[in-house]
């Protein structure tokens, strides 16, 4: 932690030469504060409750919680368990309907937010940087190649499971068809598609 440096010259009449050190700029990520938005999921086959990560990911948070309280999830699905190393992801979002959508939200890349892409995080899934809209993903496992690189903007993190990461591992496991789904998301789709009833905040 780089800590101010105070400068003082009080030495009368003895002329004094001052070198100031040459302070490294503090990362953004280390100047942002966490500010916690609890959030239950409630699925058709149990509650994950989510703590969203405002102070670090403000954008993303807001875009999130702009679908919640719109009630635009409700009734919607997580209908993904993708596969990486010894666990993968589930994503879930909106499918029905693209008037439920609102437009995409900008991308705040993990080198921006100091967040990461480990188990129990909460990520936006997207296309291209600055496509994501609805759709977001739970780690079941840790991703750390989601994450940005010098060469890649990875996905967005936002927050993360504080209760309820046994629902999201049962998800992961759920039966899935062999032949749904299109390019790298073929034989990655529930099946059947696990219902998110409602979501809301929790006060």
């Amino acid at each position: 932690m780089l800590g101010r440096f105070a400068l003082i010259a009080a030495l009368a009449a003895l002329p004094v030469t001052l070198q100031v050190p040459t302070v490294a700029p503090v990362p953004l990520a280390a100047t942002l504060q966490e500010d916690l938005v609890k959030v239950a999921i409630e699925t058709g086959e149990g509650r994950i409750t989510v703590a969203l990560d405002r102070g670090r990911a403000p954008l993303t948070v807001a875009n999130f919680l702009r679908y919640v309280d719109a009630r635009r999830y409700d009734g919607q699905s997580f209908y993904r368990a993708m596969p990486y190393d010894k666990g993968g992801l589930i994503q879930g979002g909106i499918t029905s309907d693209v008037k439920l959508l609102f437009k995409p939200v900008a991308h705040e890349p993990t080198s921006k937010t100091g967040l990461h892409n480990v188990r129990g995080t909460l990520a936006m899934a997207r296309l291209e940087p600055g496509s994501a809209q609805s759709d977001f993903f739970i780690m079941t496992e840790d991703i750390l190649a989601f994450d940005a690189s010098a060469t890649d903007p990875g996905f967005a993190a936002f927050g993360h499971v504080v209760e309820g990461m046994d629902i999201a591992d049962k998800i992961f496991r759920d039966p899935i068809s062999q032949t749904k789904g299109v390019g790298a998301m073929k034989g990655q789709m529930l099946e059947p598609a696990v219902k998110i009833v409602r979501m809301g905040r929790v006060k």
